[in-house]
């Protein structure tokens, strides 16, 4: 018999499109089941078997390949070419892993660090002057691990959004959630959860563990040095 898989919450995609309305995400799945009603693959709305190849083929070489060309204008010119939104004085530094180009959104003078994965499957929209530092892994997407099938859940996929100012140090992982502007995560927190703007979060769970100055907020993200 057909379990019908976890569902998003309609009310949380519609606050993250509120934050970042350049957000991109792929369509909802279409479940392929066998004559027992089990889950055996899906299907995208919108997406051929052409274009999951090409992304799929393109963030292959990259990873491999482009990543570690040390020219700036060579790596974001490839982003961009096979879909990614990248902002003026963005920076992605050497290293960084990527997948599902398609949909990736990041805004003006970001500074994303060196090893860090950028895993967009369900979509990954990130604001103007936020700073991700090396080994940061944001990972939009996951399973229902409660199916008996561990299908891809939830459906639609729910994005990852980071506004504004944010700041993620190093070895963080950011699981799908909404980050709120000028928030401030911490070295190796793992969040899932929504984090209020302005706030401190860290531990795993990340949970809130202080404030930022709104007064801080006025500098530019842009760290984007020749070779890096």
């Amino acid at each position: 018999m057909f379990v019908e898989p976890q569902q998003s919450d309609p009310e949380v995609l519609a606050k993250k499109r509120a934050v970042n309305p350049k957000v991109r995400s792929p369509g909802r799945m279409e479940w392929i089941t066998n004559d027992e009603g089990h889950i055996v693959n899906f299907r995208i709305a919108g997406e051929t078997a052409l274009s999951r190849f090409r992304n799929l083929y393109a963030a292959w070489l990259y990873n491999n390949f482009i990543t570690f060309i040390p020219f700036h204008f060579v790596r974001l010119g490839y982003l961009r070419f096979f879909g990614a939104t990248i902002g003026k004085g963005s920076a992605i530094n050497r290293g960084t892993n990527v997948w599902s180009m398609p949909y990736i959104v990041i805004g003006k003078d970001v500074s994303i660090g060196f090893r860090c994965l950028l895993d967009a499957r369900a979509g990954i929209a990130i604001g103007d002057n936020v700073i991700i530092a090396s080994d940061t892994q944001i990972i939009a997407g996951g399973h229902d691990f409660n199916h008996p099938d561990f299908p891809p859940a939830p459906n639609p996929p729910d994005p990852i959004v980071i506004d504004d100012y944010v700041w993620i140090a190093s070895r963080a992982m950011i699981l799908p959630c909404l980050i709120g502007r000028g928030a401030v995560i911490a070295a190796h927190a793992v969040v899932n959860k929504e984090v209020p703007p302005l706030a401190i979060a860290g531990g795993v769970p990340a949970k809130v563990i202080g404030k930022r100055n709104p007064d801080a907020l006025q500098y530019s993200g842009k760290f984007k040095v020749p070779l890096f």
